[in-house]
């Protein structure tokens, strides 16, 4: 996937099964053994960080990336890098399990991993379901399957609710912006275009299954979305400049209508608990009457 300024996703298919109560088979069809419930785990995503929080996690993370700043307790831990980690400083935390995201750790990377030893869980989400299970077989490898439980539990209800409120709408073409030099979007193969989906979008993109799929602007202005949504943040995200430059194009009705929308980065582009948040904030984007009226504002 193409990365400038880290624009760009942190992570997409199918999640893993248990085959046994000391084996599990990961997203990349991989079988890990654990001979016990891992208790020093180093983090290579910041989604996973997020997950291995969520589910009650904190001294047994012994190291994450140097994106990996949220929740607040996970930003003093050690820092192994980013896609391409440093092995030596792997090494030196002396992890029982190292967890990764396939579209955030590059396959040189992901080898010599694997010759050290250690065992390396890979995730590879394509749908809210899929990270629904990721939480729960995470919950599985560090021995907090309760807690894992509780916080799949809480994110179907508001998923639930969220399906209920959304159900009648009418969907609204919108054009999600990953990175803007080249042009990517988000296809039928990212979870990022279910979360559209779910918030009430049509996703112009959608017809292709190629995950994070690069866009000709002709394409764009011919399908004509209602809403522009751009992610923002600190570490990540559309730059506020290039967002501008979206309104010279006054034939596109998310121009013409100024419905050029931001969304935070961190809760849209992250396959972790906060996903519904994102699919609540894209929601609150795409039909702001629906919440004002529910909220009586």
């Amino acid at each position: 996937m193409v990365k400038r300024r880290q624009q760009g996703i942190l992570t997409g298919m199918p999640f893993m099964a248990n085959v046994s109560e000391k084996t599990f088979t990961d997203d990349a069809g991989r079988r890990v053994y654990l001979a016990k419930p891992a208790r020093r785990v180093v983090s290579l995503a910041p989604s996973v960080t997020e997950i291995l929080f969520a589910v009650g996690l904190d001294a047994e993370v012994v190291g994450v990336t140097t994106f990996c700043d949220f929740p607040a307790q996970a930003r003093p831990k050690p820092k192994i890098g980013s896609s391409t980690p440093n092995l030596e400083a792997i090494l030196g935390l002396k992890p029982d399990l190292i967890v990764a995201n396939k579209d955030f750790i590059r396959p040189d990377a992901l080898a010599k991993l694997e010759q050290l030893k250690i065992p390396v869980f890979i995730l590879a989400p394509q749908t809210i379901e899929d990270i629904l299970g990721h939480i729960s077989t995470v919950g599985r490898l560090v021995g907090h399957d309760r807690d894992a439980r509780a916080v799949v539990q809480g994110l179907r209800e508001r998923l639930s609710e969220l399906r209920s409120r959304m159900g009648a709408v009418r969907p609204v073409r919108v054009f999600y912006v990953v990175n803007t030099d080249p042009l990517i979007s988000v296809g039928s193969g990212s979870f990022i275009h279910q979360m559209l989906e779910l918030a009430g979008g049509e996703n112009i993109v959608g017809h292709t299954s190629i995950p994070y799929p690069k866009v000709s602007l002709e394409e764009v202005l011919r399908r004509d979305p209602e809403v522009l949504l751009f992610p923002v943040g600190a570490s990540e995200g559309i730059p506020e400049a290039e967002q501008q430059r979206w309104r010279k194009w006054t034939t596109l009705s998310a121009v013409a209508h100024n419905r050029l929308h931001q969304v935070k980065a961190e809760f849209v582009n992250r396959p972790g608990p906060r996903a519904i948040e994102g699919v609540e904030a894209v929601a609150r984007a795409l039909h702001p009457g629906m919440f004002s009226r529910a909220s009586g504002g």
